[in-house]
């Protein structure tokens, strides 16, 4: 797995910096926020595995950055540890009630709040909860929202596949495997953001397959622009003389060497209009369908 992202909501710049510092040299991707609207605009742009959340902030209060977190579809599963002056019983409960995984007050052991860090996040992806590279939701969760909208209307479920990956896993190795997970994830929730909705969910259920829930109004255009946009971008991961030639090499099954076409997607999407579903496996298996009639 690549480096687990951390988003550190702090407006206390000596602690804020600190924390930046220690857990960076402890081997994460970190960010900071100063604000809680800060704080919710960059969680949208790049899903953190974590948050380190103060309560006391100059704009709206980790309380309400916490439940605006809770409350959104894209981001209801991220774990969240409350840092705050505050001790009070009252504090804490309405924390935890809102859905923070931890609570640690100020002044704090720095060693200690790593290791709760650590346990927030290994017990998120334990429990299927995230991808480990992505930061997205995944096994659990992703049953909970196919049970979700099997009842409802007016939604549309796209499959998405990354094909020629292991071909080009093959050839530039696992890390950089993992880069274009990361990149896939983060395009799907650009693209989310601009052509879907607020209620729109992400998911990644393993390898280079990936999950989008949105309206069957928004499906078409997210579509469109979710291939135009891999299409475009997905060329950096690839060396200038790959890029040129529009092809990989790779070793056949004979030892012969075999031409893979670059990386592209391959998406079916299904929708309650056009189908009737008995239960969620027929959800997944129709769009898989659709996704190979699609090649």
């Amino acid at each position: 797995m690549g480096k687990a992202r951390l988003l550190i909501v702090e407006d206390d710049t000596d602690i804020s910096n600190m924390l930046r510092i220690y857990f960076t040299g402890q081997n994460y991707e970190v960010d900071t926020a100063l604000r809680g609207s800060d704080a919710l605009e960059k969680t949208r742009q790049n899903l953190p595995h974590l948050i380190v959340l103060d309560i006391m902030l100059p704009d709206i209060d980790g309380f309400e950055v916490c439940r605006n977190l809770r409350t959104n579809m894209r981001t209801s599963h991220v774990p969240i540890i409350f840092l705050t002056q505050k001790d009070e019983r009252s504090d804490k409960l309405q924390g935890l009630e809102l859905g923070a995984d931890d609570y640690i007050t100020k002044p704090f052991d720095i060693e200690e709040l790593k290791l709760r860090v650590q346990r927030a996040i290994a017990r998120a992806e334990q429990q299927s909860l995230t991808d480990p590279r992505s930061g997205l939701p995944s096994g659990r969760l992703i049953e909970e929202q196919l049970r979700r909208i099997i009842r409802l209307d007016n939604w549309a479920l796209m499959d998405i596949r990354i094909k020629y990956f292991e071909a080009f896993k093959d050839v530039y190795g696992f890390v950089a495997g993992d880069d274009v997970l990361r990149f896939t994830a983060m395009l799907i929730g650009e693209v989310v953001d601009q052509h879907g909705t607020a209620n729109d969910f992400i998911g990644h259920a393993g390898g280079d397959n990936f999950i989008v829930i949105t309206t069957e109004a928004a499906a078409p255009a997210v579509l469109k622009r979710m291939k135009e946009r891999f299409d475009e971008e997905v060329l950096s991961h690839y060396s200038f003389m790959d890029r040129q030639q529009g092809y990989i090499i790779t070793a056949g099954s004979t030892n012969q060497e075999d031409k893979v076409p670059l990386m592209s997607l391959s998406v079916g999407d299904v929708s309650p209009s056009r189908y009737d579903f008995a239960d969620i496996r027929e959800i997944t298996e129709l769009a898989a369908e659709a996704r190979r009639q699609n090649g």
